[in-house]
C-alpha cells in the first residue's frame, strides 16, 4: 500500500497535496481498498466554503456508501471531471488522477495539524 510523503491525511481517510493556496483532496489507498469497486462520486458542494471535517459529497461501492470529509476548512473550486465518466480512476490511482475536489484554503497552516504519512500509516496499522 502506498503513503506519500508529501501528503496530509486524516483519521478519516482523506489525503490534502498541497500547492500555494490551493489544494487537492481525495481517499487514500486504505480507503478504497476498504471501500471496494467505487461506482459513482456524488460531490454537490462547487463553489461553497466547506469547514473542516464537514461533509462535502459521498463516494459508492459496491458494498457501501461512504461520506467524504473536508481535511480542512476551503472553498471547492473544481470537482474533477474525470470522475464523472471514470470513477474507477479512484481504485487505480488514487493519489493521482483519481482526485476529488480542487480547493482554495482558508487558512492553510490548518495543513500543519494534520497526519503526516508515518502518522497515518501507523494510524491503519500498515
Amino acid at each position: 500500500m502506498d503513503f506519500p510523503a508529501g501528503l496530509k491525511y486524516t483519521k478519516d481517510h482523506e489525503w490534502i497535496k498541497v500547492e500555494g493556496d490551493t489544494a487537492y483532496v481525495g481517499i487514500t489507498e486504505f480507503a478504497q481498498r476498504e471501500l471496494g469497486d467505487i461506482v459513482y462520486i456524488d460531490i454537490s458542494s462547487l463553489g461553497k466554503e466547506v469547514a473542516k471535517d464537514e461533509v462535502f459529497g459521498t463516494v459508492e461501492a459496491v458494498k457501501t456508501v461512504s461520506d467524504l470529509f473536508m481535511p480542512v476548512t476551503g472553498t471547492i473550486n473544481e470537482i474533477n471531471p474525470a470522475l464523472d465518466k471514470q470513477p474507477e480512476l479512484v481504485n487505480s490511482d488514487p493519489y493521482g488522477e483519481g482526485w476529488m475536489v480542487k480547493i482554495t484554503l482558508t487558512d492553510a497552516s490548518a495543513v500543519d495539524a494534520l497526519l503526516t504519512a508515518d502518522s497515518y500509516k501507523s494510524l491503519v496499522g500498515a
